[in-house]
């Protein structure tokens, strides 16, 4: 048990077992959009670099290190093509001989898009990592969606099916999740329309798509601007066809600017993701029982991440080849005015207890009528994702190692936790949401120190505890107790945690130093006392036997 000295704080933690809600694996989910700094070209497709698959066939040219860390993890459910990258994007530019393919101006981005990693090559390097397909189509054209399914799930004797065997795969890849355009109530998308438009179209793509194959899983654009008004007309036309909500929610962080004096305000935007949560839950529960919408519905939240913003006036950041942003000048450059983000910027420690408590909010949510079931963070790989591919190699991002914990180490039922501990009250961010100055939207709330998810392995016999201790610089003894009785817990526990040992709130992790932030094994703890000392700046996993 870590020593936290006479200054620790009390508090108290009681697992209550009378309130149970199944976590769906996909809320582990990913996400990678083509065209996007280096998510797919540099990134899961490097053709020519000696680290990739050689050979015939789609697999040429997927990197082999970003496969074994893939693998390595376990990824549920990966999304892509995007993103904004769906909105224009024609699936058949991706298939057929690569040296034959389009090279095309996408307009997404703004980048020329090669072609070169295509429906075949993303099913391919699914089928290698082990994970289940999610294809985004732009619901701006039927036929070519139902073509799509057609090329990957049909079995018979077509034109289509026909050319699939000649790209290498004569049996029907079976994807099964397909979502019905992206954010298509914004004026950036390629398709832009109203609420009625995009749920017509959205109405007749997911019946002439599932006419194609019946065991197809659909998500809906959800959310918007208006989110009653986007949801409602959504829901009343394809409420009855559709399995998921999506949602959009991105964080926003100053670290780049302001350094450790942003930590606060980066861990404590997990409770802003609870609420839009919980309040999009109940407006989707309500909004389908008024459409008469009986098919049971989960929400996705399938672009999630925190952003790192910097000045628009600084130099343009690059890649550096031990991973994050090669050095530039910033000696006596301002730091106000219009921002933007660094899509290069490793992930930190503190990034790290801001996704934690993301989880954690999806796990609580699990009683809700309609649950979070789906989530993909942007990135996966690159872009500030959990996994960082350079030219000489890859690493797990410090963020890597929260996937694993959740993921590998906790159970997949949550339990109801009852906790008193130590906070503030603060400015909570609300995410990268701006007020008409420009400065970010804060909403006053009350943080505590300690966030706590518990759960239970699948045969009962095994009681998972984790714990964000988000005070930066003390920790914070906790008493634990079951069903609010003391004694009633082992008085030993396997411990791992993320943190503990790292001084700076800000350490990321590189090529050079690959394992700086990283989950550690302190084996089986004596708990004489059922308490613990919960070490700052950490996340914690506490396993009793039951």
């Amino acid at each position: 048990m870590t020593d936290a000295g006479p200054s620790a704080a009390r508090a108290t933690i009681d697992i209550r077992r009378d309130r149970r809600s199944a976590i769906d694996p996909f809320v582990y989910g990913h996400f990678l959009e083509s065209a996007f700094f280096a998510n797919i070209d540099g990134g899961v497709f490097d053709e020519g670099s000696p680290l990739s698959l050689d050979g015939p066939g789609a697999r040429n040219g997927l990197r082999r290190d970003v496969i074994e860390l893939c693998r390595e993890l376990g990824l549920p459910v990966v999304r892509w093509p995007g993103g904004n990258f769906t909105s224009p994007y024609h699936w058949e530019d991706g298939i057929g001989p690569r040296d034959s393919r389009p090279r095309r101006l996408e307009l997404a981005w703004g980048e020329e898009e090669s072609n070169r990693f295509g429906t075949d090559e993303f099913l391919a390097w699914c089928a290698e990592v082990g994970t289940e397909p999610y294809l985004a189509h732009s619901c701006r054209n039927v036929d070519d969606a139902v073509r799509w399914v057609e090329y990957t799930n049909y079995a018979g004797d077509t034109a289509y099916t026909r050319q699939r065997a000649a790209n290498g795969h004569p049996a029907p890849y079976g994807v099964r999740y397909w979502g019905l355009g992206n954010e298509v109530y914004g004026r950036w998308q390629m398709g832009h329309r109203t609420a009625a438009e995009y749920a017509a179209d959205a109405r007749e793509h997911a019946r002439f798509m599932r006419a194609v194959d019946p065991s197809l899983r659909f998500v809906a654009v959800g959310l918007g601007h208006d989110r009653q008004g986007w949801t409602e007309a959504v829901l009343a036309q394809v409420g009855d066809l559709v399995d998921y909500v999506s949602f959009h929610l991105y964080g926003a962080t100053t670290q780049l600017i302001d350094g450790p004096a942003d930590y606060d305000a980066t861990v404590a935007q997990s409770q802003y993701f609870e609420q839009q949560i919980q309040d999009y839950s109940a407006l989707v529960t309500d909004l389908a029982s008024r459409s008469g919408a009986d098919r049971p519905l989960g929400l996705a939240l399938d672009e999630w991440n925190i952003r790192h913003v910097e000045p628009k006036t600084w130099p343009e950041p690059q890649p550096a080849d031990d991973g994050g942003v090669a050095d530039r000048e910033l000696h006596g450059l301002a730091v106000d005015g219009p921002h933007r983000v660094n899509r290069w910027s490793p992930r930190t420690l503190a990034d790290a207890l801001f996704y934690a408590g993301v989880f954690h909010a999806i796990h609580r949510a699990g009683g809700l009528e309609v649950p979070v079931t789906m989530a993909n963070t942007v990135n996966l790989l690159n872009a500030n994702g959990v996994v960082v591919a350079r030219p000489g190699g890859a690493v797990r991002a410090a963020t890597f190692h929260v996937w694993d914990l959740y993921q590998n180490h906790l159970g997949p039922v949550a339990l109801a936790a009852k906790v008193r501990s130590p906070g503030r009250l603060a400015a909570v961010r609300q995410g990268d949401e701006r007020d008409h100055t420009g400065g970010f939207q804060v909403r006053t709330a009350t943080v505590p120190d300690l966030d706590v998810s518990a759960t239970v392995t699948a045969d009962g016999g095994s009681l998972r505890l984790a714990v964000i201790n988000r005070h930066a610089t003390s920790a914070v003894r906790a008493g634990l107790t079951l069903d609010g009785r003391p004694g009633s817990l082992p008085a030993r526990a396997a411990v791992k945690d993320l943190g503990a040992d790292v001084d700076d709130v800000l350490a990321s992790n590189s090529l050079s130093r690959p394992d700086r932030v990283g989950l550690r094994d302190r084996g089986v703890i004596e708990l004489p006392e059922a308490a613990y000392d919960f070490p700052a700046h950490s996340i914690t996993l506490l396993a009793f036997d039951l």
